[in-house]
Order: C-alpha cells, then structure tokens, then sequence
C-alpha cells in the first residue's frame, strides 16, 4: 500500500530536541540489555529520529501482542460515531443465543463501556493464552464465566473484554474488525493490515492477533495526537479521542509507575500527562500530548517500566517549545548510532582453524535423539562454504533453519517453538539466523524470528559421536529455556 501521506523527516534540534538527547537514550537502553528491536520519535509531526536493530528492518512487520487492543477500541469509536452502538448498550444484548439461561444481574448490567475499560466484574481474566486453547463459542464462554463483582467497579485487565468488543463490532457491522477498520483507518493512514488472528467462529481476536511496522505504529500515534485529523481531514471524532484516552478507571493502587496512572478505553494513562498502547515484552505506541511528541518502540524485553523510565529521564526534559541551534557534530553521532544498532550478541566470529576440523567430523551425520519432551527424533548439520542448514525432526514434521557463520542469513522455516514463544505456534515464520564456533565442540546458533520478539539460542555441544542440543529464548510467558536433550550420531550411513 502506498505511504499517502509521506511523514517528514528532520533533524531533531528543528523540532527542539538535542540529538545528544536521544544519543543517550539509546546507549541507557543499550547498557541496561533492555533489547529493543525499533524505535521511532516524531515531533510536531516529523521523524526526528529512527533505528532498527539488526536483523529487525523498517519494512518488518512486528507482532502487536496487547497493543491490538487500542486498534479494537478505535473500531468501536468508528462505530459509536456512526450511530451502530454506544458505550451504554448491554453487552448480553448483542449476543441473546448466547446468554445462560439464568442471567445473573451483575451480566445484565454488564455495558459496552465496561468492556473499553477492563472493568467487566471477573476476579480472573481470559487472556490471550487461555483463549487459544479454547474451541467453540468464545462469546459464549465468556458470558457464562462467574461475576465476582459488579461491572464497572473494579478494573481486572482482560484480554475476553477485548475480544467481546471485537465479536460486536462484527454483529452490527456484519465485517470482522480487520474489514471494518480498512477503510476507516488503515486506508487513510497509509497503514498495510494484511491479517489479524481469528477465533474458531471467524471472529477477530481483538486483543491480540495484529503485526504492523514501526512506522505504522507510529502513524497510529500521530492520528491520536491530532485528535482525529489526518492530512487536514478528520477521520475520527475528537469526543472519542477525549474519552479513549482520559482516565476513565484506577489501575492500580495508587503507586508511582505508570501502569498505575489510570485506564480509558483500552488505553493507558502514563505519568507525565502522557498515554499509550502497549504489547507484551516491549511493543509501545507512547502520545504525549503536552509535549506534541509520539514515541513508537517494538522490543523483547521483560521489562517494560524500565523504557518508560529511560524516556522520562532523557528524552521528557529535552523537549523545547523552540527550535534548537544546529548541532553537525552531535547529529552525525547520532545518525552514526541509528545506522550501526544491530542485537547485542550475534555470535559473530568466523569459522577458526578448530572448527574446520569439527565441521568435517560431523557435517552430514544425523543424531538419532533419546526420548523427551519436545519429541524431537532427529537433528543434523550441513555445512558448506557459506553457512550451515540445521535440521530438526518432531512430532511435526522435519523443519530447517539456514545459519550464516558469524552474519545473518535470513529466511523461512517451519520450526517448533511454541513453549518459548508465548503458545504461538505459525505454520512458517521469518528468521534471520547466525551461527559460531565458540570452540571446537560447541556450535552456538542464534534464531531472530524476525517478525516477532522472540530469538532464540541453541547451543549444541559434541563429544566423540554424542551430541546435546540447549535451547532458550529471551522472552517469555513462562518458562525461558527447554530441558537440554541428547542424541548419538547414526555411524555408518552415506553423508
């Protein structure tokens, strides 16, 4: 889809901002590992400053996770503004097929507007992981789950609220969400939403389920800030805006972080006069209003407070009403940066005199595997003189991944890996991959699934005809590493 509405691009010290500034976020969020995967700044409306870290792009799409949930809540302000629904309605209303036979008061007082803020009377919530796991009717699942305490009282963040505003928004539009918003939103701002996750009746997952490119996020941002108006044209009413994005609950217990700031329509209230979106391990679109600034980052990290943290410390106080005087030296260092972010450990040395030696003993030899967990049978190693393709077979089938020698190789593979991705389990993802000898029994592989937050770390250790595999990740749900599993080489057989 064609950008058409080009974003600008400036130096920072033209919108009030020293380059030096955003020099030393960047080497914060570097120092304390926090794994940032893009970030993008806008001020006044232009680009002040961009970056990736390799082998993450500009043109990626990255995955959402619970950011999806401010793109669900801007469908219903589209539909309240078009008279199809408003934040008072009922949510049995909208679903009578559905509706226990014995409705409990606190459900049929349940209203859209307890959906949008998280406050629907559950004392556990349905997150995304649980919903995966469940087949059928997801509405009806959800109306039929206990109420602890009246709607709208107490806020419990909730991935089945978000889905329940997505299965109404297909009810009196007849369009999943994905359609719905297309021309709405997407089309206007210049934004590609190629596929948004489903539940098993067609409906859009609405919490979770989107990938979009920095940039993208970005734009989102930006409508925001302009209160609804994109290119000169409103596309959203301010009123909606207004109330989106206000404190509409407490979020917490009073405390200082700002994930207890207050929560609006599937929006965050954030320290500082400021709101956003935010996805699981890193995933930001940052308005801050008084400051006519966006911020978009992706990342895998844990934690999440300590990039709001490094904003408020070295961006917040840099951002002057005027213009700045130019500054070559300090923007060349920080154009430098930009150019060179690349993850912090790639493995990246060249093939030694000693792993010459190991890659002739085991290059083409299959690894028969002792029985365990993740049911895998086989694994074996091809090199040649550009890189090595590892092979992997389980219960799924025979996946592949293709390892540059110190440089990435990117491509396409069908490899398991849901227990340390969340439960996301695609049939193929994008990776980027990379691999060294850290001596001369042990291969270490790095694999960015590239369009995601998750990269993983294999290290395989050989001695004699044994071999063991250890594989991790560097985010999260639950656990972060497999249990390490052990095979023998198959002698004998043609390489």
């Amino acid at each position: 889809m064609k950008k058409i509405h080009s974003l600008a691009r400036t130096s920072p010290e033209e919108q009030g901002v020293s380059s030096d500034a955003v020099l030393a976020f960047l080497q914060a969020a570097e120092r304390e590992k926090l794994g940032l995967h893009g970030f993008m700044l806008l001020r006044h409306g232009a680009v002040i400053a961009e970056g990736w870290w390799e082998p993450y792009a500009s043109h990626r799409p990255h995955m959402l996770f619970s950011l999806t949930k401010s793109f669900t809540s801007t469908a219903v302000g589209f539909g309240v503004d078009e008279g199809l629904l408003s934040v008072d309605d009922s949510v049995v209303s909208f679903f009578p097929e559905a509706v226990p036979d014995k409705v409990d008061g606190r459900l049929a007082a349940m209203r859209v507007k307890d959906l949008l803020t998280m406050s629907v009377g559950h004392a556990k919530p349905i997150m995304g992981s649980e919903w995966r796991q469940t087949s059928g009717d997801w509405a009806g699942y959800f109306l039929e789950k206990p109420m602890d305490h009246e709607p709208g009282t107490k806020f419990m963040y909730n991935s089945g609220a978000t889905y329940m505003l997505s299965a109404i928004m297909q009810r009196v539009t007849g369009q999943r969400l994905l359609d719905y918003l297309r021309p709405r939103l997407f089309a206007p701002l210049g934004i590609e939403a190629a596929a948004w996750d489903t539940c098993p009746s067609g409906v859009n997952t609405g919490g979770w389920g989107l990938s979009l490119t920095t940039e993208d996020l970005a734009r989102f941002g930006l409508l925001y800030l302009q209160r609804g108006v994109w290119n000169g044209k409103r596309i959203l009413s301010e009123q909606w805006i207004d109330e989106a994005t206000s404190r509409q609950i407490d979020s917490g217990d009073k405390g200082q972080s700002d994930s207890q700031m207050g929560y609006g329509y599937q929006f965050w209230r954030g320290r500082h006069g400021t709101y956003r979106a935010d996805g699981a391990f890193g995933q930001f679109c940052i308005v801050m209003p008084e400051q006519k600034a966006v911020i978009a980052i992706y990342g895998g990290l844990q934690k999440m407070q300590a990039v709001l943290d490094l904003l408020w410390t070295h961006l917040l106080p840099d951002m002057r009403r005027d213009t700045l005087p130019k500054d070559d030296v300090g923007h060349r260092r920080l154009a430098d940066k930009l150019k060179s972010l690349q993850l912090a450990n790639k493995n990246g040395t060249a093939k030694s005199a000693e792993s010459a030696a190991s890659i002739a003993s085991i290059n083409g030899l299959r690894y028969q595997m002792e029985e365990n967990a993740d049911h895998v049978s086989e694994i074996a190693f091809n090199f040649d003189d550009n890189g090595c393709t590892f092979t992997l077979t389980d219960h799924r089938g025979e996946h592949a991944v293709r390892c540059g020698i110190g440089a990435w190789v990117e491509g396409s593979t069908s490899m398991t890996g849901n227990e340390l991705h969340h439960q996301y389990q695609p049939a193929r993802m994008k990776v980027a991959a990379c691999g060294v000898w850290e001596d001369e029994s042990t291969f270490a592989m790095m694999w960015c699934f590239a369009e995601t937050p998750f990269i993983d770390r294999v290290i395989c250790l050989f001695s004699g005809s044994a071999v063991s595999l250890k594989r991790s990740v560097n985010v999260n749900s639950t656990a972060m590493e497999r249990p390490e599993i052990y095979g023998t080489a198959v002698i004998g057989e043609e390489r």
